[in-house]
């Protein structure tokens, strides 16, 4: 049955992705419903939960965040949107990535014209997206039962309907770029950009005042107009309007593109857009004196330096942009933690224990950096995969390389990125640390940041382990709920009480909280032992297996 048409057939692609991004934004959406409860047992405690959320508007505005549904949605802000991760490597790779492999071409041989086989994939896509929503709204809708919260099931749809407009919008954008790249890489990373630049634009609103202007230039502004999960505050019709709008004419102007240029190539940019024509010197046939075709590492390293360069300036620029918030807030913060014991139990349940107030304060917030980098090994792993699915490998291992080789090769430049980015993040919160005069140890500032590359790594090597079973899609999905399933372990598990054992299963338990404590060496040597042993065993899989299968 799947096979009867291009939409079933693309949906069949996306059932492994729907399943693990539904059911972890899901988890990622109850997490914070298990704290709040305790959070407001009294009126004291709710007016400094309140007060508290007022300091961190630049997240998301802090409505009924005293309640179940006001507080999950605020807690989780700007995070929910790395769900935006999967429609841009999906919509990259829907037609691009087809032109890369050279299965279009087939697939166009067909009686089936352009425009159809665009609007088949597009439908499976938001179809996926729509489904994932459903399934959001099903989990939140239990948390709001088990948490006692005061919306709906109909609310909590709705919730996951705005999730997946904005996606899909996010979704068209990537397709549409990707008619002006010859690789569906550089559509995914400028994709990638851009979400960071939306999400800065809508930032600005809370920010400084009078400043709505700029916000509305983002989607996440109309998004950000429906908060379902706030019976008092509802879903905006017209911010839904907004984004199926924006969705459906990015999306029609990228099939409009499709349809009209030559199979295999770009739409031609204007004459003052076209770097390449004034920075080009004398063509060469053949690149032999290219630095990045002396080693499968070189080559590696040439292909991930472009998005490496934006996770380092989104996750270094993120890491300072919270050293200068703890600096903005400290004087208030300082107030409410000492006058209300309830704060306390908030910065313990964040990860800061009753550590130093700056300390302690930005480990809550710098929690989320490692999620930020293994998010970032993710997309690699996915590069990685579908280079195979795509056929590149065959071409690799055509030349006198052996497979493991050019397994680790990729695996080194990773490294190596994960490693640049790491030391820029360290820079970045170092000098946003003396820039602002927030004291913080210079040592555990060290090991907080540095130590994200064995979490980046770690989840890197399951991807190759899985990649040797599993194709793009399926792998990526999987790794994507691995993730989402640590997370919801590490900062919910507490709540609800799990065993030890339970929470050690989680791979951000083996972080811990490093700005405040340092990094427990048993703990990264457990992580590195399981990650070599992952990478082991990939290997050997990846050095047995028939390419493609």
């Amino acid at each position: 049955m799947w096979l009867r048409s291009i939409y079933l057939k693309t949906l069949r692609d996306y059932r492994v992705p729907i399943l693990g991004w539904g059911i972890g934004m899901g988890l990622v959406i109850v997490s914070p419903m298990a704290s709040v409860s305790e959070l407001v047992r009294t009126p004291e405690a709710r007016a400094a939960l309140v007060s508290l959320a007022q300091t961190f508007v630049w997240n998301a505005d802090a409505i009924a965040a005293d309640t179940v549904g006001g507080y999950a949605t605020f807690k989780i802000g700007i995070f929910i949107f790395l769900i935006g991760i999967w429609p841009l490597l999906a919509a990259s790779r829907m037609l691009r990535g087809e032109e890369d492999r050279s299965s279009l071409d087939m697939l166009l041989s067909v009686p089936r014209g352009r425009v159809r086989v665009a609007l088949e994939k597009l439908a499976a896509m938001w179809t996926a997206l729509f489904a994932m929503a459903v399934i959001i709204g099903v989990l939140a809708f239990l948390g709001r039962t088990a948490f006692k919260a005061s919306f709906g099931l109909g609310d909590a749809l709705l919730f996951g309907l705005d999730l997946a407009l904005f996606c899909a919008v996010i979704g068209g954008v990537a397709l549409l770029i990707s008619q002006f790249t010859h690789e569906r890489g550089p559509a995914a990373g400028t994709t990638a950009g851009l979400l960071l630049i939306f999400i800065v634009l809508d930032m600005v609103h809370r920010v400084i005042p009078n400043t709505d202007w700029i916000s509305r230039l983002s989607p996440i502004y109309y998004y950000n107009l429906s908060k379902p999960l706030v019976p008092t505050y509802g879903a905006s019709l017209g911010g839904m309007l907004v984004l199926l709008a924006l969705a459906v004419a990015l999306s029609a102007a990228a099939v409009w593109l499709f349809a009209r240029r030559d199979v295999g190539d770009t739409v031609p940019l204007p004459r003052w857009l076209r770097l390449s024509d004034r920075v080009a010197g004398p063509s060469r046939s053949l690149p032999e004196r290219e630095w990045s075709l002396r080693s499968v590492y070189a080559r590696s390293l040439g292909m991930i330096a472009v998005p490496t360069l934006w996770w380092t300036l989104g996750i270094a620029g993120g890491a300072a942009w919270m050293v200068i918030v703890v600096q903005q807030v400290e004087g208030k913060l300082k107030t409410l933690y000492t006058d209300s014991p309830f704060l306390t139990d908030l910065i313990k349940n964040l990860g800061g224990a009753n550590a130093e107030f700056n300390a302690a304060f930005l480990a809550a917030m710098f929690s989320l950096l490692p999620l930020l980098l293994m998010a970032f090994a993710v997309t690699q792993v996915n590069r990685w995969t579908a280079d195979e699915d795509d056929g590149r490998l065959e071409i690799v291992l055509s030349t006198p390389q052996s497979r493991p080789v050019v397994l680790f090769g990729r695996f080194a430049a990773l490294a190596t990125s994960t490693v640049v980015v790491a030391v820029a993040t360290l820079a970045g919160a170092a000098l946003a640390s003396s820039a602002t005069g927030i004291k913080l140890d210079s040592t555990n500032l060290a090991e907080a940041t540095l130590g994200l590359v064995p979490m980046a790594l770690f989840v890197a090597a399951i991807g190759y382990l899985a990649a040797g079973w599993l194709r793009s899609a399926a792998d990526t999905g999987l790794i994507s709920f691995l993730l989402a399933a640590w997370f919801f372990i590490t900062f919910v598990g507490p709540e609800l009480k799990l065993p030890e054992a339970t929470l050690k299963l989680s791979a951000f338990y083996y972080y811990g909280t490093p700005l405040l404590h340092g990094l427990q060496l048993a703990n990264v040597a457990v992580m590195v032992a399981v990650g070599a042993a992952a990478l082991a065993l990939g290997t050997l899989r990846f050095a047995r297996k028939d390419i493609g299968v």
